[in-house]
């Protein structure tokens, strides 16, 4: 369960990532995911090093087979994250998206 205080804790750090670009560095395409994202496969996870050097790790979105190499240019996006749980929020937080 996630609480809505950890959610509203967790804003800051995403705003600092919104927007940022970056290259792909490493990736996996999962395939057998958790129940919570059960419906998003098959789906790949990316480690990206953003502009200022931080290497950050998300899920890469609205991506075709071409898009998952590595050096492939990604900007963060805001994004749903799973299905909500039985509190009834949805978890949003970043993702990446070709560019």
């Amino acid at each position: 369960m996630i609480s809505p205080v950890k959610i509203w804790r967790h804003q800051k750090k995403v705003n600092q990532l919104l927007g940022k670009t970056g290259k792909i560095v490493s990736f996996t395409l999962i395939r057998v995911a958790p129940v919570e994202f059960k419906q998003q496969v098959p789906y790949p996870v990316v480690v990206v090093r953003i502009e200022d050097g931080r290497g950050v790790v998300g899920q890469l979105v609205d991506w075709e087979k071409k898009n998952l190499k590595l050096g492939q240019k990604v900007k963060t996006v805001y994004r749903k994250i799973r299905e909500p749980e039985s509190e009834g929020i949805i978890p949003y937080g970043i993702k990446f998206k070709p560019c």
